[in-house]
């Protein structure tokens, strides 16, 4: 499998009871791959997979893997802890027809490197289908320099990165310049995901594409496809959305717009999380409406 595009991953919705609300995620999957996304991605950080069940993160999986049969798109799966012999257990059991598995670099026990580069190797030795390592310092609190992500680049199996380490470093310079050909580098941070794909990102994994799939969507080819100067603007007006829409921690915000705007039937999340203050929630819907006003505004010129 190529990476490139645009990939969203999807909340999961609840019901008034708690339950997932299946209904709600179809229609979140199939709205966003009808807006341009090129795939989705289910148990994600987005999808409170920490705090779902295992027969609800099953559930999650065959709902958005039957409609990425419908639509012919491919299905990105979050799964791995900073287990490894938990990771392998949980990669054996991903289906056929999944595109790629969506695989943590180990938090909390903080290894080595050399550790880091352990794991993936065992892991990608094992999968049944190809891993994208999700690189993020900031939940992991593991930095990872240029030599291990170009040995991960250079791993049999393994396919790409979800590059999410809040800022444009010299690693990150250093993993654009040297990287193989085929391995795709995914902008993963939203407020960076613009800078990323100028220098080269084949595409992105941006929670904040579910409220605006088709404007990121268009973020992510206009960089390869141009015109330069209005992707760049584009970039600009996406980051002071997706600045509202991460506010507060990961996806309670999101969630208050989509329940505002009659997407999902609720706001909850889950404890530890909280639901977004109400100010937080007009501030991020007034900066949707304002994106929404100035694209709707220059496509009539």
């Amino acid at each position: 499998m190529t990476l490139s595009g645009l990939f969203v991953p999807l909340i999961t919705p609840f019901a008034a009871d708690g339950s997932v609300a299946t209904e709600a995620l179809a229609g979140l999957a199939h709205a966003a791959l009808a807006e341009g996304a090129t795939g989705i991605v289910a148990l994600g950080t987005t999808a409170e997979t920490a705090t779902l069940t295992d027969d609800e993160r099953t559930l999650v999986v065959e709902i958005c893997a039957r409609v990425c049969r419908e639509r012919n798109a491919p299905l990105i799966v979050g799964a791995g802890t900073n287990s490894t012999a938990a990771s392998l257990a949980a990669l054996d059991g991903l289906r056929s027809g999944i595109a790629a598995a969506l695989t943590v670099v180990p938090y909390y026990i903080r290894p080595t490197e050399a550790g880091v580069l352990a794991h993936f190797q065992h892991l990608a030795a094992a999968s049944p289908v190809p891993l994208i390592v999700y690189n993020i310092p900031y939940r992991t609190g593991r930095t990872l320099g240029a030599e291990t992500l170009l040995a991960l680049a250079n791993t049999p199996n393994i396919i790409g990165v979800k590059h999410a380490v809040g800022m444009i470093d010299d690693t990150t310079i250093e993993l654009m310049a040297s990287r193989p050909k085929d391995f795709a580098v995914l902008a993963g941070d939203d407020l960076y995901a613009a800078p990323l794909l100028a220098l080269g990102a084949a595409g992105a994994i941006l929670a904040t594409a579910t409220v605006a799939t088709e404007a990121f969507a268009a973020l992510v080819a206009g960089w390869r496809n141009g015109p330069i100067d209005e992707v760049r603007a584009l970039g600009h007006r996406l980051a002071v959305l997706s600045s509202a829409l991460f506010a507060e921690p990961n996806p309670t915000v999101i969630k208050a717009v989509l329940a505002a705007r009659g997407r999902i039937p609720t706001a909850a999340v889950r404890l530890p999380l909280l639901a977004a203050r109400d100010q937080t929630t007009a501030a991020a819907l007034a900066a949707l409406d304002h994106f929404a006003a100035h694209r709707a505004e220059r496509s009539m010129r």
